[in-house]
């Protein structure tokens, strides 16, 4: 039998716990489900285990609004954000509400009913120790729920693997060739020469953290990419704690953070230059005159037209001062026997080959969705406020910011999803649906970022449009604005009473296919 809800909620990482936070804050008479694919909480955080994992975000931002971040750390460790995420969890009783091994593969939406049916795979194998009702195991099997509104809080990558490109000649290499994501546990670099590909937050998060134990490391990159040493440890935000109490100095500290992001980056945006300028001569003071900085810390680009790296107390930085590791800005010809050959003509010697390389994004978790038994394209809908998609009822997405912390938008859209289920409350509508209905409105790219891993997976998202409420802001204040304060009726978003009567929750039966046949708004358009 279809297990009833009013809200699931897919993920069990940040975005998540935050979404299950607001609803049963907010929404205390609704009832949520969360299923989660692993076999444990935390996402991101529980499935990265490379050497030196930490936010490339600052904590205070990266932390919940409704949990301070206690520590020390600015830019934390993975297992000290993992067990910020589970303690959000278990001290809130979140916990119990979480199904892991559980991941969703479909959902479709019936207008008649107005419900998702959502299918699920469950890993019978996984000791849900969440949900300690479920005792059952054995192979997988497949379970169905049902629930009126589906929070998609499944993150933008695939957790299945990362992305390597195919380098000619690396079978013939004879040591282990690692992407990041999926480190192996027994790995012992100890004294060993390791060449890490790449220069993104991962690359340069990994090139100190192995260097501390290798013979050397060589962050081997195409590419300059902007790199900033921030204190790690926030000063102002300790003194604050020694003053007030402890959530007034959290908010006080988390501001003074979301202030200063927002203004380097309308600086990035009216000054470009200028921003150049200080990033380079804050490198020059790390790496002294002699580094040439112009060929491996200059960018093509300018600042925020891709992320920016962070290293804490200029972690990377002191590994190369101290000769412990090298940069080396070059295009690869071919791997070798004993490491990499440079079209250059420079060989370069490795035992261990790290392929920080990038990510695999992946729209929604890859589950595939239907209104009224028509298949739904996400990447031919588009985005209203940044977490819905038009033509596709009772769904929202947490998506975060690329210049900023994931969890501030976050917050945001957990909150905006209560203050719209109280609304189809309080007017007695089962169904909301974003619809395009302004012919002035201009198809744009999902994110307008540069980078690598964005760029080849474009096509996989929804597009945003030239105005609000379907322009995709990288800005927490107009979001702030968009999504707690501006009213729900903004001629975009239009919420409906179902035409049938109500039918029981118990019902089982497959309601895929039923329902009316209208115009499913920017997306494909349902038969007559």
């Amino acid at each position: 039998m279809a297990q009833h809800f009013d809200v699931i909620i897919v993920g069990a990482g940040l975005s998540g716990i935050t979404a299950a936070y607001h609803l049963q804050t907010l929404c205390p008479d609704k009832t949520f489900l969360i299923l989660e694919s692993r076999d444990s909480i935390g996402g991101t955080w529980d499935l990265f285990r490379y050497p030196g994992i930490r936010s490339d975000s600052d904590m205070l931002t990266l932390g919940y609004r409704w949990k301070p971040w206690t520590g020390d750390k600015s830019l934390a460790d993975g297992p000290s954000i993992l067990a910020y995420v589970r303690e959000a969890a278990s001290e809130t009783g979140i916990e119990r509400r979480i199904r892991c091994g559980h991941r969703v593969v479909r959902a479709a939406w019936s207008s008649s009913h107005a419900r998702w049916t959502v299918d699920a795979t469950v890993d019978a194998t996984v000791d849900a120790t969440v949900d300690a009702t479920r005792t059952d195991g054995g192979a997988a099997r497949a379970e169905q729920f049902s629930c009126k509104f589906l929070f998609m809080c499944s993150g933008y990558y695939d957790y299945a693997a990362g992305y390597t490109p195919k380098f000619a000649g690396q079978e013939s290499f004879t040591g282990p060739i690692i992407h990041p994501q999926h480190w192996p546990e027994d790995l012992d670099w100890t004294g060993k020469r390791v060449v890490v590909i790449g220069s993104g937050a991962t690359a340069v998060t990994l090139v100190p953290a192995l260097a501390e134990r290798a013979g050397h490391v060589v962050m081997l990159q195409r590419s300059p990419t902007y790199i900033a040493s921030i204190p790690a440890r926030d000063s102002i935000a300790a003194a604050l704690r020694r003053k007030l109490p402890a959530l007034v100095a959290y908010q006080l500290a988390r501001w003074k953070n979301i202030a200063f992001g927002a203004l380097v980056f309308q600086l990035a945006r009216t000054v470009p230059g200028f921003l150049k300028s200080v990033f380079l001569k804050r490198v020059r003071e790390e790496l002294g005159p002699d580094f040439d900085i112009e060929k491996h810390f200059t960018p093509r680009y300018n600042v925020w037209d891709q992320r920016v790296c962070a290293v804490p107390d200029g972690d990377l930085f002191e590994a190369l001062r101290a000769g412990r590791a090298s940069v080396v800005s070059d295009h690869i010809e071919r791997f070798t026997a004993d490491g990499i050959a440079l079209q250059s003509g420079e060989q370069l010697r490795a035992d261990v080959i790290v392929t920080a390389t990038g990510l695999e994004l992946l729209c929604l978790g890859g589950v595939e969705l239907s209104v009224d038994g028509q298949q739904i394209a996400i990447n031919q809908t588009m985005s209203y406020k940044g977490c819905m998609f038009t033509g596709v009822p009772n769904l929202a997405w947490a998506f975060g910011y690329t210049n900023a912390s994931w969890t501030l938008k976050a917050d945001l859209t957990a909150e905006f999803v209560c203050r719209l289920l109280r609304t189809m409350d309080a007017r007695g509508a089962d169904s909301c649906t974003a619809r395009l209905n302004d012919a002035s409105v201009e198809e744009q790219p999902w994110i307008d970022f540069s980078s690598g891993y964005v760029r080849r997976s474009l096509e996989l998202f929804p597009k945003q449009g030239s105005k609000q409420p379907f322009r995709l802001y990288q800005n927490y204040l107009l979001d702030l604005l968009a999504l707690r304060y501006l009213p729900i009726d903004d001629g975009a978003l239009e919420l409906e009473r179902r035409r049938s009567p109500r039918v029981d929750t118990r019902e089982t039966r497959d309601m895929r296919g039923q329902g009316s046949s209208r115009s499913n708004g920017y997306g494909p358009r349902s038969q007559p």
